[in-house]
Order: structure tokens, then sequence, then C-alpha cells
């Protein structure tokens, strides 16, 4: 519409709740529509109209309902300033009644038949009437797409630094308008602007605005009201390059949808803001279902403005968080590159469905034949454009993933479809679910870069010395090892569970293991002061129930007696594999341990069998960085877990492990484990990885190793050179041999 309209319907509405710059941003429902005709062409204002809406209709019987549906009063007797005043027990009769009377207005007018509403803001249009509309799957007049913002068009003459700063009353004071109203409301005056309006004030601010159409179509600014803001009627789905540019102030992110609910659902909980082509992207989980998050881009940074006011709304009766995002969030999920995608996603008005769980081996073919069955007694869905209509996802070399998407024509035939979910194609059962054009790119871009070989991640020291980290075989086994403790065990648990045996313990000799998430793995190393007591504390205690004073579960716990050495190389995230040659059975592998001790049984394996990594450094620079397994000194500090830490597997990965000691304290003799006599050194290097970039440097350095002996003279040093307070991350401390640790 570029041309000037022949009427413009001046409007203001109010909600059961907030007003002002939150209107609408509470979810509270309509209860007040108010309108003005103005005819711009003989510049004359017609009468006000004033709506009262009753949301509640638990109170109300159908005979009541039918008499209040219309009701005209005089201003004397409303006290509001209205004209003619109607009531309506909906919304939905509400919004029908307005459209009906403005029409019969318009046309009794005679002056022409071009019509297009006028609100102060975009919350009236925006937020108010369509998201209530959407919400109650209402059906909104023609009228309610298209309309005029007052304050766009004041700012084409008065040129303003913020719209919000804008209102009816401040619009008036600069053209000079008095305002006869003495109880006149100012919104940018009110303390708060969650109090709902009086009745009588929405009627003195459509007068104001009223008077402002007409300043603006006077001269001398003869204002042309055209190209009024648009409400986007549907969501159009589409495709996106990577390559495109996304503005970062036009993403937001939802968090807490349903996982079933699709781009349309998200694009109605929207509704009355204009998302981009294809804006709604759905995010995937590592497993390739559905996290209920969606990234949702709007073609405007004043949309996603309002679209962040939605904080919190309701989709059915779950709350939707919506928070700020990026571009590069929406393109990692919605961008793709793959010319077959680009062409199945090119035709435009289709319904996606999504096939997991299929047959490697189905064809195009069984995938028709399971949507449009032979047998009469089945529903029949056909797939648009037959063999072209099927997306088969595949790894780079061609392997089938099992998943598929297939287009529909229409709505119909797509719910037709989703109704097979869980029937039987082949020998497996197919699951169905309603997708989007963004998940098809975000599934294909996860399988398109898997590796065709599997690579295994960089390891956190990615240099192992060449010293053999294997213990050798027949080493002292004044250690135990627990295994399959409740996961709320405590080391005070543990204590109480040994018995006895407490008193055997070395100083801070209980070591908690964690697993990769840094919870505790239901493993345990204790340091014994001699090999007979943890001989006999295994002999004694192996299977018998531990109980947990922070959990009612309890469970027996597996004891086995284990060396220095082999307790090192498992916290390290090592794994040993052995077999007693003295018994036909073979013990578990990966445990690091002989199994339980019995009388007739070798305590001590015989050999190991483990592939170690090929050596990266040469053996003294190796050395020089990493001290031998038999040198390293559990710190008494507790660690928290807080690092993920990479699988042992062929290569031995450091720090796979976590574990925390017994309560700290200062070691008052050597380090827990025996130092080969084969390895001297004049003293320890300790390698720092991973320190925060905020930290005071040297400073907090000293106090992590408070309570050890280091000497006046000891350096800190930075792998590239000096130590310096803004990049800590990277640190090398020379210390004595009496407090070596990792």
């Amino acid at each position: 519409m570029t041309a000037q309209v022949d009427y413009l319907v001046v409007v203001f509405t109010a909600t059961s709740g907030a007003s002002g710059d939150l209107l609408g941003s509470d979810e509270k429902e309509l209860v007040q529509l108010v309108w003005q005709l103005v005819d711009v062409k003989n510049k004359k204002l017609g009468k006000v109209n004033e709506l009262l809406i009753k949301p509640d209709l638990s109170d109300l019987t159908e005979e009541k309902e039918e008499e209040d549906v219309v009701e005209e009063s005089l201003e004397q007797e409303n006290g509001s300033g209205a004209d003619c005043v109607y009531k309506a027990p909906s919304v939905d009769k509400a919004l029908n009644m307005f459209h009906l009377q403005l029409t019969n207005e318009v046309n009794s007018a005679g002056a022409g038949t071009s019509v297009c509403l006028c609100t102060d803001g975009q919350l009236h249009i925006r937020q108010v009437i369509h998201p209530e509309a959407a919400s109650k799957n209402i059906l909104v007049p023609d009228c309610f797409y298209s309309f005029f913002d007052l304050r766009k068009e004041f700012k084409k003459h008065f040129p303003a630094p913020d719209l919000k700063a804008l209102n009816a009353h401040t619009m008036a004071e600069s053209l000079s308008i008095p305002v006869d109203v003495p109880t006149m409301w100012d919104p940018s005056a009110t303390p708060d602007p969650s109090v709902p309006l009086p009745a009588e004030v929405a009627t003195q601010q459509l007068q104001v605005m009223s008077s402002v159409v007409l300043a603006l179509l006077s001269e001398p600014f003869c204002h042309t009201f055209s190209n009024p803001e648009r409400v986007s009627e549907k969501f159009e789905s589409g495709t996106c390059s990577k390559m495109e540019k996304v503005c970062d102030n036009t993403v937001i992110r939802a968090r807490g949808l349903p996982w079933q609910s699709s781009d349309q659902d998200i694009a109605r909980f929207f509704r009355g803001l204009n998302i981009a082509k294809g804006g709604v992207a759905l995010c995937l989980n590592a497993q390739g279902r559905r996290n209920g998050e969606a990234l949702v881009r709007f073609v405007s940074e004043e949309h996603r403005e309002l679209a962040l006011q939605r904080h919190k709304h309701h989709m059915g009766n779950r709350y939707i968080e919506v928070y700020k995002a990026t571009g590069d969030d929406f393109l990692k999920i919605a961008g793709g590159t793959s010319h077959e995608v680009a062409m199945f996603l090119s035709r435009e008005d289709q319904i996606i469905v999504r096939m997991r769980g299929l047959p490697f081996t189905a064809t195009h073919e069984q995938v028709l034949a399971f949507f449009s069955p032979e047998d009469e007694l089945k529903e029949t869905c056909p797939v648009s454009g037959g063999k072209d209509g099927i997306l088969f996802v595949r790894y780079p070399d061609g392997r089938p993933t099992g998943d598929a998407f297939v287009l529909f024509a229409c709505e119909e035939h797509a719910q037709c479809a989703l109704r097979k979910h869980k029937e039987i194609l082949g020998k497996r059962y197919i699951e169905l679910f309603k997708s989007t054009a963004a998940e098809v790119q975000q599934v294909l871009n996860r399988y398109s870069s898997t590796p065709l070989i599997s690579v295994a991640p960089a390891p956190l020291m990615p240099v192992l010395p060449t010293v053999s980290l294997l213990p050798p075989p027949g080493g002292v086994r004044d250690c135990l090892r627990l295994r399959g403790l409740p996961y709320t065990a405590s080391i005070e648990d543990i204590l109480t569970f040994l018995g006895e045996f407490t008193q055997d313990i070395r100083p801070h000799g209980v070591h908690m293991v964690l697993n990769q998430q840094g919870r505790p793995s239901g493993d345990c190393f204790i340091q014994m002061t001699s090999a007979e007591r943890a001989l006999q504390a295994s002999q004694r205690l192996h299977k018998h129930v531990m109980s947990s004073q922070r959990g009612a579960n309890s469970r027996y716990v597996e004891v086995f007696p284990c060396s220095a050495e082999e307790m090192g190389l498992v916290l390290m995230g090592g794994s040993l594999s052995h077999t007693h040659t003295h018994t036909h059975t073979r013990s578990r592998s990966g445990t690091g341990l002989s199994p339980p001790p019995c009388k007739s049984r070798r305590l001590s394996p015989p050999s190991y069998s483990f592939t170690p990594a090929p050596p990266v450094l040469p053996p003294e620079a190796a050395a020089a960085l990493y001290p031998p397994i038999g040198q390293v000194v559990l710190a008494p500090r507790p660690l928290p877990p807080g690092h993920a830490y990479y699988p042992a597997s062929a290569q031995l990965y450091m720090n796979y492990a976590a574990y925390y000691p017994s309560p700290p304290g200062s070691p008052n003799t050597l380090g827990f484990f025996p130092s080969p006599s084969s390895i001297a050194s004049p003293g320890g290097l300790v390698r720092m990885p991973g320190l925060t970039y905020n930290s005071n440097g040297v400073k907090e350095l000293i106090n992590a190793v408070q309570g050890y002996q280091y000497a006046p003279e000891d350096a800190f040093m930075h792998a590239h050179g000096p130590v310096h307070t803004h990049d800590p991350t990277r640190t090398l401390l020379t210390q004595p041999k009496e407090w070596v640790c990792i």
C-alpha cells in the first residue's frame, strides 16, 4: 500500500495487567478496545467507540451471553467519554464485533473503502492482539495484519533518538496541541507501568492520538500515511547458507520447548512478530534428538527486542525461556552447504517428516510402499515428488545412518503419515516426527562431518615420556583397591567400613577416584603401612556390605591388594590386562589388579600386556617435563572436579581418572610412592596447565603450594618466556624433589 488511505482507525488497547512499555509482557488478557475513525481526505473525526471484554466466562450463562453481546450506552451513563460502548463475553466475539462495527461505519461514511489501523507503538497489535489470538486459536480479522505506527510517522517530521521515549502526550506537546482533558495520563510519569490503566484513560489517550493524526494531516506537514507495518500471516520455511551473514541483533534462543514442537509451533508462539524465512532452527542433542531449544531469527532488531519481552510466556502448559543469541549460533545450527539438501528443500509449502530407525538396506521403493501400501484397509499418504521427495541421510563414505526425510504436499497428508509412527518396515519399527528445514540441515551437517576413521581426541598432555609407565611385576602390594562403593560414600564411610584396619592407613592415604564427569566412580585406593595388613584387610573385608550415611543404598564392596605402582597407573588413566598362568580362568581385563586374594592363587601377576604410545619427544626432553610414575606424589590438597578427561585407549592419556585425597595437611615425610633409585634428579619440575587467566600470577602459585618445602632460589618460568599476569595458563615451576607432584 503506497497511496494515501481513505480512512485511518486510531486504536488503543488495555489489558488486565501491565501498561505502557510493558504492555503484553505479562500475558494478561485483553479487556478494553477503543477506536475512532479518521476521514483522511476531509480531516474529520468519527465517534469514539469502546469495546469491553469479559475474559472470564465461568459465571456467565448462555442466556446472559446472548443479552450482553451488544450493548450501547451514552457518554453520560458510562462516564468513560466514549460515544458508544459495546460489551463482548470473549476475545473471539470482540474482534469480530470490532470488524463488523468498523465495516458498517466506513460504509455509512461513503468517502472511500481503503482502511488501515493506526496505533501508538507496536505493542497493541504485535504483543496484545496477535499473541492472545494465537494462544486461543482465534482467527484474527484481516484488518489486524497491517497498521501504522504513529510514533514512526511522527518521527519523519520530528526526529527522535528513541521511539520508546515517544508517546501520545509528548507528541501532542511537540505539535502544540492543547490537551483539554484534565486527568490526562502521561505514561512517562507513571511510577509503576505494571499497574493496570484506569478505564477512562484509554478513551483519553485515543482522543489525543486522533488530534495528533489530524495535526500531521494538516498544514504545514500534509503528511501522507503510506507503507504501513505488516504482520506475517504464516511462517515461511527455507534454507540458510553457511556463507550468509546473520546479524547478531536479530537472533534469540528459546529454551524449554516441548520435544514434539515444530517450527510452526514456535512461529505460533511468536505470532505478531515477523520471523525471517527459514528463521526457526530446532537444536538437537548428541544423540540426534531435540533438546528443547531452538534458535529464532527475526527480520529486525526491533522484533527481536519484542520477542525478548515474551520471556517465560507459555506454550501449552510449559513456560518458554527467551534469551539473546548470536548470528554464529544460528548458522551453526541452520547453515548448510550441501547441494543435495538445497535441492530437496527448494520445494516450498512442503511438510517435512523425519524417519528414524530405518533398516540400513531400505530403498526408495520400500519407503514409498510404507506410506502408500497396496492394502486398501490401511491409510494412504502419498509422498510429494515420489523418489525426489525422499532424502536418505548417509555418512561421508555412503553408509546409511538409518535416518531419512520425506516431503508431503499438505498438512493432511503429513498427519496421516505421522499416524504410522512405530509401524514396521522390514523387521524394524519406524519412528516418525514432524521436522523442519533447519533440522534437515543440522542432521546432514552432523553426519557429513563425521570422519571415516575414528580419530582419538588430542590428549590434555600430548607429550609422554619414553620411560616405561608400566609397573614392574612383583612389586610390594601394600595398597588396597575398593571397587563397587556406593556413589554417595564418603571418606568417613570408608573408614567405618575398614574398622580395625583404619589404624594401618598411611597419613592422607585414602584416594577417591572420580569419573569423566567429576563424580565418584565407585573406586577408591588406600595406602596401608605394610603388605601384610593390606592382605589381611582384603581377605577379611572382600565382598562385605558398605552403607553410606548420605544415602539409603548399601552395596557389597570388592577389596583387592595392589602395589603403589599399579595404583598410580590407574590414577593416571592407564589400564592393565593380565593373565594368570597357573589358572585356567582369565581375570577381568582393565582392572590393573589381580583377583581377590586366595592362598592357592598367586598374588602378583607374572606379566602384563599393554600397547604403549610411540614416543613424540626425545627421552631427555620428555624426562625433563614429566617425571616417571614412581616419583608422582598425590597432592594433599583436595582437587575439585571440573575438567572433562579423555578416555584411555591404545594410547595412554594423562589425567583420565581424577581423584581427591584424604583431608589436607602438610606431609611430614617424603612422597607416598617410593622413588626408583635408578633415576636421580636434583629437583622436580611441575607443569600447571589450565590456570585461570584472571589469576594474580606468582602470588597465587605460592599459595597453591603452601605447606610444602621449597628453596628461596626456586624460579618461576613460562613455557614461552617469563610469566605474565595476563597469561599464566602455561606455567612451569621448579621445585626440590621433596614435593614432586603433577
